[in-house]
């Protein structure tokens, strides 16, 4: 099977070409000059003209705080080229994944979000990742909205590359400890995306909105705390609340999702994320 990938250089598309192999798959994946996601009907264009058997959007506009002074430019690229995409996908029935974020959720303190809640985004970001899902939707097709939280891999600017650049030069650091999530290897998540593809393109899994996070759910601090544990460094962890880390963007207070529909639908499992840490650190990127 050959798959249609936008995105070339972020966290799950690298992920996407190191698990491709595995997977017996082909990958042609578009990097910003090929594909420019603020003009949504060149990407459509390049889906019309493929010979590919499926198509993967791992590209996004990820600048959270960002977003808030350029939501519209922000909408362009998480909304309006996914719909594009997602509509010239759906016009020759090919399959379409599309990733999107807990950010969709208002982050109220409750149980682990379901696919099928209520959303209520807190900023600009949040909202256009779910302009992005409904312009998706609208098109018909056979395509998979994937939700995920908290991604790391071992080159990317995140939460775990942060945190070991930082243990370096601070003994103490104040981590936010009222926030909770699932965090997800790409790794694991270019994973879920292709069998959700090849699931698909062989006509068995059902199309929709699912979620997909790393178990078991933590906090930051406490997320912290287990990179720490897992690299040696000798770095005390202080607990803080989000009052006392302000953002320009709101973050929600609880990321957690209900991955269950997918274990239903696909048989994916919920990685651990612990086991990706260590591999992480135990092969550090050259």
């Amino acid at each position: 099977m050959k798959i249609l990938v936008f995105g070339k250089t972020g966290q799950v598309a690298r992920a996407l070409t190191d698990a491709a192999p595995a997977h017996g798959v082909d990958l042609v994946m578009l990097d910003r000059r090929m594909a420019d996601l603020s003009a949504p009907e060149s990407c459509a264009r390049l889906i019309a003209e493929t010979d590919a058997d499926a198509v993967i959007n791992a590209a996004a506009w990820t600048a959270v705080d960002a977003a808030e002074e350029a939501e519209a430019d922000a909408t362009v690229v998480n909304a309006a080229a996914p719909g594009a995409m997602a509509a010239a996908a759906a016009a020759r029935d090919l399959p379409f994944i599309h990733i999107s974020t807990d950010y969709v959720f208002s982050g109220a303190e409750g149980p682990a979000w379901k696919p099928d809640d209520p959303t209520a985004p807190l900023g600009a970001y949040g909202r256009s990742k779910l302009a992005g899902e409904q312009t998706v939707m609208a098109a018909n097709g056979n395509a998979v909205i994937l939700r995920t939280a908290w991604v790391f891999d071992a080159d990317g600017k995140n939460f775990v590359t942060t945190m070991l650049r930082l243990g370096q030069t601070h003994p103490t650091l104040r981590v936010v400890a009222d926030q909770f999530g699932g965090p997800t290897p790409a790794s694991a998540i270019a994973d879920a995306c292709l069998r959700i593809a090849q699931a698909l393109h062989d006509g068995v899994g059902q199309p929709g909105i699912y979620h997909f996070s790393g178990a078991p759910d933590i906090n930051w601090a406490g997320f912290a705390r287990a990179i720490f544990a897992r690299s040696g460094q000798d770095v005390t962890v202080a607990d803080i609340t989000t009052a006392d880390y302000p953002t320009p963007a709101m973050r929600p207070a609880n990321s957690r999702l209900d991955c269950t529909s997918l274990k239903t639908a696909f048989g994916i499992d919920r990685p651990d994320w612990a086991a990706a840490l260590d591999q992480i650190i135990k092969e550090p990127s050259s």
